[in-house]
């Protein structure tokens, strides 16, 4: 049995970041998780990835059993506190998971501190030019016509008082049914698992920041159609790989396009079929071995 350790640590901002560590060989893999997750949904990927890493999976500021001692406002504070997180723990030269919002965090990450990762596997990640908030039309669906546009709107919008509701009053069989219809379309985890999960999501303290960090967040050199792109994947220069789920219904495939054409040649590709946007539940192997074909080639060519 692969020993995981849940530990904490208080950065010099003032914030303690929880992480878990896992046992396993001298190279480091960090996996940042996704919005209504935490540290506990990279459980199965931590339990079978290969004994040739060692795992950091950290929970994210106000998320999971992190603190949340100041509000972030941007996805650069959360990759500002996993540098921090890395100093602390003195880790360098590390591969870096990102899921859907981590997949940001982590191109934020790779941005602005080049020197500290080998490679960047983005899952399921959010474009480079940010993931937009629509308030609800009359039909329940997307209002893209009117994308907001301050912290202040998305707080007001009915989708985030309708998480936010649910967090508040722990209703679990709500937050089920919606992850039911869009992201465990196919497969689900089991019982056990799964009430965990939710358990964990109302955890989640900073809803409506993140849906606005999303908003504005675009290292793009093209503007978004809310803020301009400040050309910043230009200086991650580290191998990437790109994968998302063929059936993903959260982050679209407009999305993976923008990442893909933003990327260029720095990144490889891969289409994670019968998947959507948890492969991690929908075909855990196939995601595996995609990371350990991605990692492997680059350390077995350093």
């Amino acid at each position: 049995m692969i020993e995981v350790a849940l530990k904490k640590v208080t950065l010099s901002n003032g914030e303690c970041i929880a992480y878990r560590e896992r046992e396993g060989g001298k190279e480091i893999v960090i996996l940042v998780h996704g919005n209504m997750t935490s540290s506990v949904h990279w459980d199965l990927v931590i339990e079978n990835l290969s004994k040739d890493y060692k795992v950091y999976a950290v929970d994210l500021r106000g998320f999971g059993e992190s603190s949340y001692e100041s509000p972030i406002s941007e996805i650069k504070d959360f990759s500002d506190d996993l540098k921090l997180f890395a100093d602390e723990l003195q880790l360098k030269n590390f591969a870096l998971v990102g899921w859907s919002l981590g997949g940001t965090v982590c191109q934020q990450f790779c941005a602005d501190y080049p020197s500290y990762c080998n490679r960047l596997f983005l899952l399921a990640s959010g474009s480079s030019r940010g993931f937009a908030f629509y308030p609800l039309g009359e039909d329940g669906l997307p209002d893209i016509n009117n994308r907001l546009k301050t912290l202040e709107q998305i707080f007001d919008a009915d989708k985030t008082k309708i998480v936010q509701t649910a967090y508040d009053t722990l209703n679990y069989e709500f937050l089920k049914q919606v992850w039911d219809m869009s992201i465990y379309v196919n497969n689900q985890p089991d019982e056990q698992r799964y009430q965990k999960y939710l358990e964990d999501m109302t955890s989640q303290r900073n809803l409506a920041e993140c849906y606005q960090a999303l908003n504005t967040f675009n290292i793009s050199n093209t503007h978004n159609g809310l803020v301009a792109g400040e050309n910043r994947v230009k200086d991650i220069t580290i191998p990437v790989m790109i994968a998302w789920g063929e059936h993903d219904m959260v982050v679209t495939k407009q999305m993976t396009d923008e990442l893909i054409e933003d990327f260029g040649n720095q990144a490889v590709n891969k289409e994670l079929t019968g998947c959507g946007h948890s492969p991690l539940i929908d075909d855990l192997g196939q995601l595996l071995q995609t990371m350990d074909d991605f990692f492997m080639e680059e350390w077995n060519h350093k």
